[in-house]
Parts: C-alpha cells; sequence; structure tokens
C-alpha cells in the first residue's frame, strides 16, 4: 500500500535527506516533493512524501510535531489532485485585490 502524506512547517534550511532520514522511522520512503516557488525556486517549507507498507495514521501519529532541523513539522494526509488542476499549493486561481492583472481599480 502507497501512502502520500503532506509535510508542513519544514525549515527553510532542511534537505531532501533531513526529510528522507526522519520519515524512515516510520516505513520505506519512495519519494519526497519539496514544494518550491514557481518564479523564484525558493523552497516554501512543505513537501509530499510517497510512502510503502505503511498506514498514514500510522506515519501521522509517529511524525506529526516532530522536530526537524529545529523546527515542528506538521505532517496530514495528503489530498489528491483534482483532475486537470495544475496550479501550486494555495493558489486559488482568482486574483487578488491587489492584482494588477485584473483590469479592476481599486
Amino acid at each position: 500500500m502507497i501512502v502520500d502524506v503532506y509535510v508542513g512547517n519544514i525549515s527553510f534550511e532542511a534537505t531532501e535527506e533531513d526529510v528522507r532520514k526522519l520519515f524512515e522511522v516510520a516505513g520505506k520512503v519512495r519519494s519526497i516533493h519539496m514544494i518550491t516557488d514557481h518564479k523564484s525556486g525558493k523552497f516554501k517549507g512543505c513537501a509530499f512524501v510517497k510512502m510503502a507498507d505503511v498506514k498514514a495514521k500510522e506515519v501521522i501519529d509517529t511524525l506529526d510535531g516532530a522536530l526537524l532541523v529545529n523546527r515542528k513539522i506538521e505532517v496530514s494526509e495528503a489530498k489528491p489532485q483534482k483532475p486537470g488542476e495544475s496550479k501550486p499549493p494555495g493558489s486559488r486561481g482568482k486574483p487578488g485585490p491587489g492584482d494588477k492583472s485584473s483590469g479592476r481599480r481599486r
């Protein structure tokens, strides 16, 4: 069984190897996807970890609140991406009040 978990509040100094070492405590890590900003390429402090032969609840119970590079991480079950959705996490696709591309004036 493959489990996909979301990891938030990761230190900006953490590396993929740091995440891998911590998550290997809970089981076999298949892959890690560190989320970066599309424009700047900077790490956004969150990741998705795919694990094999474990249950999501066990991984969450074991690692939610664990320290990683002096920061308490948040671990939860990853929500499946909607078909056709390719927007970065946190993006709603709607222009904000300060978005100049919307053509609206304040």
